[in-house]
């Protein structure tokens, strides 16, 4: 009989989270996420797979706890005894983790060593994938690869640079399979509320429906490698499936500036950028990222990985999707570029 793979997502609910455990449940996997206790609802994100545990076919199962938790980690992991463990809970927004430095290290820095140290002693042969970032490199020069040094610019850039050679520490120290995924900007109609490229498209919409005169921004001219959020889980994936452990940086190889991202998304709705996007101070960085742009040839390489849905394609996504859900007719051929690509599964619930 074939063993059915169990796998473990720490930040199940999230954009990467919710992508990823579509992925996995589509190739016959026992997913299992953790997610964090609030008195509000959290999981819009898996609503649409996600199954009560009485019911014949659920494959989704839910797990209070918390990054900041040694022993409901360690718990979690000894009761569920998964094949793979997918890293991607953290506090990751860059701009908030100034304000909130310690936190942003206790979880996103710490959480990882606690994840690791919790399947060293499980004694078990996990796979263990590292949400690591493109914020790692920071000032350093583009384009970035697997080799390019570390500049982290943000609290929240020094966490992730922390929990990434832990992962290598671990890996070399205890022979642990333990990879990082190195990826670049990636977004989707799921990206969160509070993020630039999220901001852009739900502003626009909301300008559309007369609910909105302005939309606030920050830095126009910060440069990032943006890619597509479904494709790079894929990724992911495929890191874990390899006969050695290693780290490989995912990327479209294309850079754009936030600037760039307001003209495309603007102009595709046809309207006069210029009428409505004001600077708000409060949103620039006390130490700012000028430039990010990687290389992912060795993704390419190694794991067969490469990115179809390029800057203009996502923009036209994102913008979609956030028409859809305000009911405002969506502009030209955009539901050609969705279907024609992915399949409908990615866009449920979005």
């Amino acid at each position: 009989m074939t063993h059915q793979k169990k796998a473990l997502i720490t930040g199940l609910t999230g954009q990467d989270g919710s992508y990823l455990a579509e992925l996995l449940l589509s190739k016959g996997y026992e997913v299992h996420g953790l997610i964090r206790r609030a008195s509000t609802f959290n999981t819009s994100r898996i609503d649409h797979i996600y199954l009560d545990p009485h019911e014949p076919g659920a494959q989704l199962f839910l797990h209070y706890g918390d990054l900041s938790d040694s022993e409901q980690i360690a718990n979690i992991i000894y009761n569920t005894k998964p094949d793979e463990v997918y890293h991607l809970g953290a506090q990751s927004h860059v701009r908030v983790s100034f304000d909130i430095p310690e936190y942003t290290g206790n979880v996103t820095g710490l959480g990882t060593t606690r994840i690791l140290e919790s399947i060293r002693r499980s004694g078990n042969p996990i796979r263990f994938y590292q949400a690591s970032s493109s914020e790692m490199f920071g000032g350093a020069q583009p384009p970035q690869d697997e080799q390019t040094a570390f500049v982290p610019r943000s609290p929240y850039a020094c966490a992730k640079v922390y929990s990434y050679w832990m992962v290598r520490n671990y890996r070399e120290g205890y022979n642990m399979f333990a990879t990082n995924g190195i990826l670049f900007n990636h977004e989707s109609p799921r990206r969160g509320e509070t993020f630039v490229t999220r901001k852009i498209t739900r502003g626009i919409a909301a300008i559309l429906e007369k609910k909105a005169q302005h939309l606030y921004l920050g830095n126009l001219d910060a440069k990032r490698d943006w890619g597509f959020s479904p494709e790079y889980v894929e990724a992911m994936w495929r890191m874990l499936q390899t006969d050695i452990p290693d780290d490989f940086v995912i990327s479209t190889g294309e850079t754009h500036s936030v600037q760039e991202f307001l003209e495309a998304a603007f102009a595709y709705v046809d309207l006069d950028m210029s009428k409505y996007v004001k600077i708000d101070p409060k949103y620039f960085r006390p130490t700012e990222v000028d430039v990010l742009i990687g290389n992912a040839d060795k993704a390419d390489k190694v794991l067969g990985w490469k990115p179809q849905i390029k800057f203009k394609e996502l923009v036209k996504i994102m913008i979609d999707a956030d028409l859809r859900a305000a009911g405002i007719k969506v502009p030209g051929e955009g539901d050609a570029i969705i279907t024609k690509k992915f399949p409908e599964k990615w866009w449920k619930g979005d």
